[in-house]
């Protein structure tokens, strides 16, 4: 099953589908302007082009030339950010520079512009001599404002591209796109995920790829009218295997009648998006391990670079504050006599915190501001989710490990003392 938002992500992380989109709305507008012809005693008349066909063909020729000359630049520099971005900080933001509107912008500038240039030589000819008056003026005025708007477009991407490849820039982008996640995220059961009973049948998987998203009302009226339960073997963002597993059915009593696996075969495989990449469609925890990797790789000793750690910790904080202000569960749809469900297991507030915390906490143990950004979010989350005694357990075991981590892998005692102090303030905040 592809859905609209399915469809609305791939656009976003194609370089290729605006641009395409803007070539042939310039075809379009090209042949509409062709089409107009202005009286030579009107006002408007300045507007058109006032020079000869051939003065028009050498003009749009060197747009074109030049425009492609351009493009290439452009893909160049974008080649040179995406090589940057990979070795500097982690591969998984490359999907960030595909989605980025401005390098999509410009790109769909630069196409149009080469478009409309070369479908105008159609009008003038490629040649010299022949149709002298008789060619669309006001057509070639647009070629000529499309190429100032083309030179525009160069500085400002110079700009933006110099401001795109910034620290900040890159975990700023990452925690919005994140945040936007969490706002929408499906899953509001905080229960236990229930266990598939010993006569549930397995319904294997059709494709391999990563679970990208799940859509569980889809499948409810089969449930519904089959009298069953439906629970998915893998959350939304794990690896599925073709052939394997993909999820469990059963009726409520063993006695009941044996299911068909052919039944839900398909309607559970069109249940979900498995695609061979992860995306943010209903992925927060891939956006958190985008900022993760920047803290990992910042932390390595091919960068050593523990300031953009914190920097990406900092950002992270903001992102735990979010999920421990919302309920986190499994996302569950239930028929109106609530006897049928479907069931997609999600992450709880405990494996998101378990996994970012884990991994900072041990290539960062040796360095002490590290520790202490990663005290300062668990207190910011504790402000947040003092009330839910789940969480606060959780918050607890966190501040525990990052304390013996750091005890045991900073040799100075002076180095320590903020690190004690910082999970000493948290400490008292828990009593």
């Amino acid at each position: 099953m592809i859905s609209r938002r399915t469809v609305r992500e791939y656009a976003a992380g194609s370089l290729w589908v605006w641009p395409t989109f803007w070539a042939l709305l310039a075809l379009v507008a090209g042949a509409a302007l062709s089409q107009v012809v202005i009286d030579p005693s009107s006002r408007f008349a300045r507007l058109a082009f006032q020079g000869t066909a051939d003065d028009a063909r050498s003009l749009l020729t060197t747009i074109a030339s030049t425009v492609v000359t351009v493009i290439a630049l452009v893909l160049g520099l974008t080649v040179v950010a995406l090589q940057l971005s990979s070795t500097q900080f982690s591969p998984r933001l490359l999907r960030n520079f595909l989605r980025d509107r401005a390098t999509q912008r410009v790109l769909s500038v630069y196409l149009a512009t080469f478009t409309y240039s070369a479908a105008g030589l159609y009008t003038v000819g490629v040649a010299g001599g022949g149709r002298v008056e008789d060619f669309p003026r006001l057509a070639v005025s647009g070629a000529l404002v499309l190429l100032f708007v083309t030179l525009g477009v160069v500085v400002y991407f110079a700009d933006h591209l110099a401001h795109s490849i910034q620290v900040d820039a890159l975990t700023e982008a990452v925690q919005s796109n994140t945040l936007a996640v969490i706002e929408n995220k499906p899953g509001t059961a905080e229960d236990p995920t229930p266990e598939p009973p010993s006569w549930a049948v397995a319904i294997p998987a059709t494709r391999s790829g990563y679970l990208q998203a799940a859509h569980p009302k889809l499948l409810l009226p089969l449930a519904s009218e089959q009298k069953v339960c439906v629970l998915l073997r893998r959350r939304v963002g794990q690896h599925v295997v073709a052939g394997t597993t993909l999820a469990w059915v059963w009726r409520p009593s063993v006695d009941d009648p044996r299911l068909d696996p052919a039944t839900f075969e398909r309607p559970v495989n069109e249940m979900v998006n498995i695609g061979f990449e992860r995306t943010l469609e209903q992925d927060a925890a891939f956006g958190i391990r985008q900022l993760v990797d920047m803290a990992c790789k910042a932390l390595s000793p091919a960068v050593n670079d523990p300031y953009t750690a914190v920097q990406a910790v900092d950002h992270l904080s903001v992102i735990f504050c979010a999920l421990a202000a919302r309920p986190l569960g499994d996302d569950l749809a239930v028929d109106g006599a609530g006897r049928s469900r479907v069931i997609v297991p999600c992450r709880r507030f405990a494996d998101y915190l378990a996994t970012m915390c884990g991994l900072i906490r041990r290539y960062g143990a040796s360095e002490p501001t590290v520790a202490v950004a990663l005290l300062r979010l668990l207190d910011d989350c504790l402000t947040v989710a003092r009330d839910d005694p789940v969480r606060v357990t959780a918050i607890e075991q966190e501040v525990a490990l990052i304390l013996a981590d750091a005890e045991s892998a900073v040799k100075q005692p002076h180095d320590l003392e903020m690190v004690r102090a910082s999970a000493a303030a948290i400490r008292r905040r828990l009593e």
